[in-house]
């Protein structure tokens, strides 16, 4: 469940509007984007740099309304390229809605659908997991929207659920109370966040008297008040098909769904007015309307301080700006891309490049009665606030005086079109664009219009906004000004005995039960599933040893990379961590023909983008490009690979950045837990027990870096896969031409992983995070390679067992009954050359000790007894609907033809994943388990406030 309200450019980025994410997407780790832009190869000329006719460019020529005679409105996209298809229901209700005292009802209420109904009293997360669906759902300030996306024959299906709980929900005292728990729980892990905190602070100064300046998620004195008759109320005022949008994009037939939506929403009734909530109690849209751009403003002529525990310094400015539907909004979206999108842009060049931040992020907010600019910078603890802002405004007001050059403007817009296209490749963002579209915009077909309007905008336009809305009198400044705490460590005791916890109370459903409350489909065999997906990459391998994997697909004007060499960490010199990934982080700072710059304006005129990150055993190359503009972007690759030059300067600018990263990773309860947890378990020397730290970043040198990208940058072991818009033969010979001349000598480096034995009790560890409301516990040991024979019945067993946070044991029993977690999931993560076994949970730290015993209980029974064949079959229909559901991401779908090269499996391994895992039998699970499961063998290590 999360609260989310973003546009293109960072859809999924704004950590401060993302509230609850159901599968507790907050323990995934992401790379933060480095986002490079590549242009086309055929011009040069600005003129050329946006589409020629940008009237063809369509997202929804193909949508079909209807609104039904109870209000529900539903649009239909049809989109036959994968057999699957999203259903998502957008209901017009967020925080807006609210008021102190019931600050973060919409997100409670979010949490409780998923509770059962009348009919279903089940939990819904696990009747979404057994169709193998991959569902969500977020809360932000205008709407809170449920979202899953499925095999085809599945639809009608998720269409009896989501119409089930839009009328029958279970809102009981008893749920709320364990719920609570856990909304309180979700609020304390945004709490560990000192960007959460100030955000909350200067948003309520930029909104003191209208609801957009409450957090979304609520606040906990709020949630702690919250009675049953009183969430209740707001769910038969709100959930109404008169108040709904639903949306189903994918492999469907438009007459055929729609007489089943009538025929299962059709009938729910019109919203009344509730008895209980009052029209004065609610926020009223007309009545409430922001007038954000009056003098009386309310604005502090000074910056809001906090000064609170944490490591890094943030600056955030926030600026006020107008609706979504009002016609300066995509002007102000052109403005933020010239001031901070890529190296070139005009807050990059003189606050990152200059060395006083390492990092600035933005984004317009564009909501229903108004909305916001917002740049957050982070920067070193000793850097000067004031005068990072200073800067700030200064270029800001250059900007304005002398205004945007031509080519930062068709850049921009170029960047801006190659965004939306981009967004729009997976069939669950096309209904998200649809759903965002009606509910904040009020017309579905808003982006298109938008796109139109991006394209009409003028320099004069800039400047005119520009001096409209980024006055320094409008703004509200913000600043953290961390106090520095040492994290200490605690424990590392051996103790064998834990109080357990008594599984016998609670509601539990047995998966035989929660079986029959799954709405009945008609049954493809996995074949039939598979049949318009069975294309297999097209294998081909250079002289020189690169292998290239090449997978046609004409569905959208795009291409997307994939790409791996066997450089990473594990090669770092004992007294040198971190120097592979300051070498990926280093590839863009210059070639032989290009310096920084230039190999940056290639990128960014193009609007696509090329990112680097490094894994312990290998780099990896992500890249999406439109794909006229494909070209450019394997030329700049190549370019990069095979000819940086590593410049003094960017070395140094790189290491600043990941020192100061690094002062941040330990101020981070999460990080800190799993660095810990990985040096518990493996010993010194062991590749994964190095990190990096200040003094070996700073014994770098740039002959080192020079010399490690010509050891291990090699063509003999890079994978690259390409999906997308493109003739294989012709990529074929550009593949050639780009990378045939890569040449190295010698055989490939290798490392040899030395095995490693199960602790011989329970080891805890307890580093001390001051000033965190919220504990991160991760728990386990060295498990199975990727090569094991055990590995689908693991992947089988790992699912009943953690593999989703609610239809899971863990998360059925620590989350859903006893409430004692946000979040808990497991994970065998199996490498070719390493196995690692984890549970990961947050939890409040009075909670933690009673999460982590109940957890060494469930694996005790585990371990003895196994699991049931009804768990078995659910958990084979998750994983395989699953999987099928992420074949049509292209992203998913180009990591996992990489990954399945790089352990050395047949390409074949693309189609026939799903029949192993139905092959998995109760047995092999029950073994695994045995073998597998060590509960009195592991390491637990919880990093929190103590």
């Amino acid at each position: 469940m999360s609260a989310w309200s973003g546009w293109y450019r960072y859809r999924y980025y704004v950590l401060l509007l993302i509230i609850s994410l159901v599968t507790v997407l907050i323990f995934s780790n992401k790379s933060a984007e480095s986002q490079y832009n590549t242009m086309s190869s055929r011009v040069n000329s600005p003129a050329t740099l946006v589409t020629e006719n940008p009237k063809k460019l369509t997202l929804t020529k193909n949508v079909h309304k209807t609104v039904l005679d109870n209000g529900l409105t539903v649009l239909i996209k049809e989109v036959h390229t994968v057999p699957v298809v999203s259903v998502q229901v957008w209901y017009k209700f967020g925080s807006r809605h609210e008021k102190p005292g019931v600050n973060g009802i919409a997100h409670q209420l979010e949490h409780m659908m998923f509770k059962g109904t009348a009919n279903r009293p089940v939990q819904f997360g696990g009747l979404f997991s057994a169709l193998g669906s991959d569902s969500n759902a977020f809360t932000s300030y205008d709407q809170t929207a449920y979202y899953g996306t499925v095999e085809r024959e599945k639809l009608p299906a998720l269409l009896v659920l989501e119409a089930d709980r839009m009328e029958n929900a279970l809102i009981n005292t008893q749920q709320l109370a364990s719920e609570k728990r856990v909304v309180i729980s979700e609020l304390q892990g945004y709490e560990n966040s000192p960007e959460y905190r100030l955000s909350r602070a200067v948003m309520q100064e930029v909104f003191p008297h209208h609801p957009y300046g409450l957090p979304v998620g609520g606040t906990k004195s709020d949630v702690e008040k919250f009675q049953v008759e009183q969430v209740r109320d707001y769910y038969h005022h709100f959930y109404t098909p008169d108040n709904a949008v639903l949306v189903i994009v994918g492999d469907c037939q438009t007459e055929q769904t729609l007489a089943k939506v009538k025929e299962l929403f059709g009938s729910i009734p019109k919203g009344q007015e509730s008895r209980v909530i009052s029209q004065e109690s609610l926020v009223k849209s007309q009545e409430s309307r922001v007038k954000v751009f009056t003098p009386s403003l309310p604005h502090s002529p000074t910056p809001l301080i906090l000064r609170e525990p944490g490591a890094g310094k943030l600056l955030q400015v926030v600026y006020p700006l107008p609706d979504v539907n009002h016609p300066d909004m995509p002007v102000l979206d052109l403005i933020d891309y010239i001031l901070t999108e890529g190296r070139n842009s005009r807050l990059y060049q003189v606050l990152v490049e200059s060395g006083l931040a390492s990092e600035i992020e933005a984004s317009v907010v564009s909501l229903q009665q108004a909305g916001w600019y917002e740049l957050l910078v982070t920067v070193d603890p000793e850097q000067d606030l004031g005068k990072i802002d200073s800067v700030l405004q200064k270029a800001i007001a250059n900007l304005t005086k002398i205004g945007v050059k031509p080519e930062e403007l068709a850049r921009a817009k170029r960047q801006l079109e190659a965004a939306i296209i981009l967004s729009n490749r997976d069939i669950t963002d096309q209904a998200t664009q649809l759903g965002n579209d009606e509910t904040t915009a009020g017309d579905y077909r808003f982006t298109d219009n938008y796109l139109t309007a991006i394209h009409q905008v003028t320099a004069e336009d800039v400047v005119r906004v520009l001096n409209k809305y980024l006055q320094t009198s409008h703004r509200q400044v913000g600043m953290f000004e961390p106090i520095l705490q040492q994290t200490k460590e605690v424990g590392n005791k051996q103790q064998s005995s834990p109080t357990k916890e008594n599984f016998s109370g609670g509601e539990s459903i047995p998966p035989s039960e929660l079986i029959k409350y799954i709405p009945s489909y008609p049954k493809e065999t996995n074949d039939s599933v598979q049949e318009t997906n069975r294309q297999l990459p097209q294998h081909l391998t250079l002289s020189n040893g690169l292998q290239i994997l090449l997978l046609p697909d004409q569905s959208t004007p795009t291409v997307t990379l994939s790409g791996y060499i066997k450089a990473g960490t594990e090669f770092d010199p004992d007294q040198q961590a971190g120097l592979a990934a300051l070498v990926a982080d280093s590839l863009m700072s210059g070639t032989k023909s290009k310096n920084a710059h230039a190999l940056a304006k290639t990128l960014d005129d193009r609007g696509a983008t090329l990112d680097f990150a490094v894994s312990r055993n290998g780099m990896r190359i992500q890249g999406d490009s439109l794909a006229a503009d494909f070209p450019v972007l394997i030329q700049t690759l190549a370019d990069v690979l095979k000819n940086s030059t590593f410049p003094q300067k960017e070395i140094e600018l790189n290491r600043q950045q990941t020192l100061t990263a690094l002062k941040l990773e330990l101020d981070d309860p999460g990080e800190v837990a799993r660095k810990i947890f990985l040096q518990s378990i493996y010993p010194k020397k062991h590749p994964l027990h190095i990190f990096p730290t200040k003094e070996s970043l700073r014994r770098i040198r740039r002959q080192d870096v020079i010399a490690f990208q010509k050891k291990y940058y090699r063509p003999d072991t890079t994978v690259i896969v390409l999906v997308g818009d493109f003739a294989p033969t012709q990529v074929r010979s550009l593949m050639q031409a780009e990378f045939g001349n890569w040449q190295t000598t010698g055989q490939p480096p290798t490392i040899q992983y030395p095995q490693v034995s199960l602790p011989e009790t329970i080891i805890k560890v307890n580093p001390v995070l001051a000033g965190k409301p919220q504990a991160i516990t991760y728990m386990g040991y060295a498990s199975i390679k990727r090569q094991d024979p055990r590995f689908y019945a693991t992947v089988v067993l790992n699912q009943i067992l953690g593999g989703d946070t609610l239809s899971s044991r863990l998360g059925a029993e620590i989350r859903d009954r006893q409430g004692l977690t946000y979040g808990i999931y497991s994970d065998f993560q199996a490498e070719k050359d390493f196995g690692t076994f984890w549970i990961e949970m947050q939890t409040n730290p009075e909670d933690t000790n009673k999460a982590i015993a109940s957890t060494r209980q469930l694996l005790q029974q585990l371990h003895q007894n196994g699991v049931s064949a009804a768990e078995l079959q659910t958990a084979k229909q998750t994983l395989i609907g699953n999987y099928n559901v992420s074949l049509a991401d292209p992203e998913e779908l180009t990591h996992k033809i990489l990954m399945n090269q790089v352990y050395g499996l047949n390409v074949s391994e693309l189609h026939s994943y799903h029949q192993k895992i139905q092959q998995v039998t109760l047995a092999e699970v029950n073994q695994s388990a045995h073998e597998l499961l060590h509960p009195d063998h592991f390491v637990v290590v919880t990093a929190g406030p103590g």
